[in-house]
This record gives structure tokens, C-alpha cells and sequence, in this order.
């Protein structure tokens, strides 16, 4: 089929920081769309304010000036949902949800957001599909009375997850990381939990080893690394915590770690919990009980392989192939 007859598919994105787990889910649908329709995508950015509370006064300047028709435009950005019904873009309108919480904004900022969610929610009616990747948001959006829902859970390349027991001995010596048990806290961000977990745990005999670009200091060993490494840290881990302290859309980095075997404890917050109960994982609502679940599982090793076990024969499940059938058939029903 050449380009002429494909279906016309519009990409709305905001310019922000290249990682996390909304912006890899993103990346995978428009490789997947690409294949099957006409793609063009637009980087709403911001030149002449680059404080970044001032940056949405740019975006919807830019977003009135949009002018165009395509049989669909897809965004999975906040603030894009808020500028689109200022444009004068035609066609029929998704959004990919990944979470809503505002709670770790400055608090000078919270009458601006309460507003602004007024005007999110609001706007959200004009969406023809509302994509949600996990079932705790597909449930916030049906109690507040919308019906154009559809979940559609994460996933992860899965061929990169074979890791041979050498490389994980490889990395823990290049690293320095021998001797005793790794336990990874999270990406090195205040939002993730990282300062409450690292306060919790300091005083264990272990290695406790934050990823990522360095946003909070704490004394615990931070590794910014590849993502081929990231799995390896992650397979190397005796325990992974995962205690966000946001409303999370899934938790990509629980799903890694139940995938490549390694147990999990995390606060379940947000569509966490729909991944931890699923894999039969702790859920730690309490940062004060998080040390004693940590060393409950140091000392039982049997309830590490049990944990292990079950986590990845939960999250087995969610299969490329999956992902990618449930988008094709998707967008089949909303454009033909």
C-alpha cells in the first residue's frame, strides 16, 4: 500500500526529557502505527521560555496555530490534551493516559493545577479513544462516566531479558558490587521514594544502588547507565524496591524485575498494584515496614525464588505480539 492510500496518523507530543516509561510506551505504538498508516509527527516546544512553569504559555500559543486534517492525531501528554481543542486540527482524537497526580508540583502551583485538570477532564470528552495502561486508570476514568476507554498494558523487548548468569557477574565486579546483596531502591528521583527508602534501609549490610540521572543526593551508589546494563543491575538485585510516591501509570521497572526473576516490594500505588498483586509480590503501603519486608526476604531465600517465580509466570503474559495486536486492532476499529 503506498502512502497516497494509508490512513493518515498525526503524532502530538511535547518536548521533555527522552526517558521514562510513558515516553518508551509512546516510542513503541508509533513504531508499530508507522507500519500501518501515513505518520507525521509534531514537537510542540518551547523557545522563548525556558523555565519550564512558564513553558505551557509557549505550548498553547503553538498549539492554536495548528492547522491540519488527518484521520487521526494521537498524544499522550497532559498538556497536549488541554492545547488540542485550541487548535483547528481535524480529525478524530486519542489519548494514551499513563497517570495523573500532581502531588510532587510545588504547592504555589496548585490552584493553576486544580484548574488545569478541570479543563484536562473536561477536554477529555472531546477524545474519541482514551488509552490506559493499566486497570486501576481504566477505572478512574469509567467511575468519573467516560466509555471510550481501552487498557492496553505495557511491555518490554523481551529478547534483551536472556541474560547469561556470567554477565550478571561481569557487571557486579565491574561495578564494584560483590560481597553482599544488592538492593535496588529506584530511579535516583525524590518521587520514585528513594530518600524515604534509602532512610529506611541504611543501616542493613547491603549495597543500595539508585539508576539514572542523579536528581536527589543520597549515600547510596548511583549508576547511570545503559539500558542492557539497567537489566543487569536489575538481575543482579537480591530485591527491588519500587515505593513511588505518586500515582503510578504502571511501573515499568517492577515489570523488568518480575520479568528477569528478581522479587519486588513497592507501594502499589497507582496501576503498581494491578502488577504487584498480579505477580504475588509484596505490596508495602508503610515506609516504616519497609525494612522489616526487606529483611524477611534477605533471610528466605526459598520465599526470593517463590516471589521470583511467580512474578515472571504472571508477567509473561504481556507480550509484544499482544501489544502490538491490540493496537493494530485499535486503531483498525477507529479508522478502518
Amino acid at each position: 500500500m503506498n502512502n497516497q492510500n494509508k490512513k493518515q496518523i498525526g503524532w502530538i507530543d511535547i518536548s521533555r526529557r527522552k526517558y521514562g516509561g510513558g515516553k518508551t510506551y509512546g516510542q513503541r505504538v508509533e513504531r508499530i502505527l508507522s507500519k500501518e498508516a501515513a505518520t507525521e509527527k509534531r514537537i510542540i516546544d518551547a523557545h522563548f521560555f525556558p523555565w519550564k512553569y512558564m513553558k505551557p504559555i509557549e505550548w498553547f500559543f503553538h498549539f492554536l496555530a495548528l492547522r491540519q486534517t488527518k484521520d487521526l492525531w494521537i498524544t499522550q501528554t497532559y498538556e497536549a490534551v488541554i492545547g488540542l481543542t485550541l487548535s483547528s486540527l481535524k480529525g478524530k482524537r486519542l489519548t494514551i493516559v499513563h497517570h495523573i497526580d500532581n502531588s510532587a508540583m510545588p504547592s504555589v502551583l496548585r490552584p493553576f493545577l486544580w484548574f488545569s485538570e478541570k479543563i484536562f477532564y473536561r477536554n477529555l470528552r472531546k477524545f474519541d479513544a482514551i488509552v490506559t495502561v493499566s486497570r486501576h486508570w481504566e477505572e478512574h476514568f469509567r467511575d468519573r462516566g467516560y466509555t471510550n476507554i481501552y487498557r492496553i498494558h505495557n511491555t518490554v523487548p523481551l529478547e534483551r531479558f536472556n541474560i547469561p548468569e556470567e554477565d550478571v557477574e561481569h557487571f557486579k565486579k565491574k561495578f564494584q558490587l560483590e560481597g553482599k546483596p544488592i538492593v535496588y531502591i529506584g530511579n535516583c528521583q525524590k518521587a520514585k521514594g528513594v530518600v524515604d527508602s534509602y532512610e529506611a534501609l541504611k543501616e542493613l549490610d547491603v549495597h543500595l544502588v539508585t539508576s539514572g540521572e542523579r536528581r536527589v543526593f543520597i549515600p547510596a551508589k548511583n549508576l547511570d547507565v545503559t539500558y542492557d546494563e539497567y537489566l543487569r543491575l536489575l538481575k543482579a538485585s537480591t530485591i527491588v524496591i519500587t515505593m513511588s510516591k505518586f500515582k503510578e501509570g504502571w511501573c515499568v521497572t517492577a515489570h523488568e524485575s518480575m520479568l528477569l526473576g528478581t522479587p519486588v516490594i513497592g507501594s502499589g500505588v497507582g496501576g503498581m498494584r494491578e502488577l504487584l498483586e498480579g505477580g504475588d509480590q509484596i505490596v508495602c503501603e508503610d515506609f516504616t515496614r519497609l525494612r522489616e519486608n526487606v529483611e524477611y526476604l534477605l533471610d528466605n531465600q526459598e520465599e526470593r525464588k517463590r516471589l521470583g517465580e511467580r512474578g515472571y509466570m504472571f508477567v509473561k503474559q504481556f507480550t509484544p505480539d499482544k501489544f502490538e495486536k491490540d493496537w493494530k486492532d485499535l486503531i483498525k476499529k477507529l479508522i478502518g
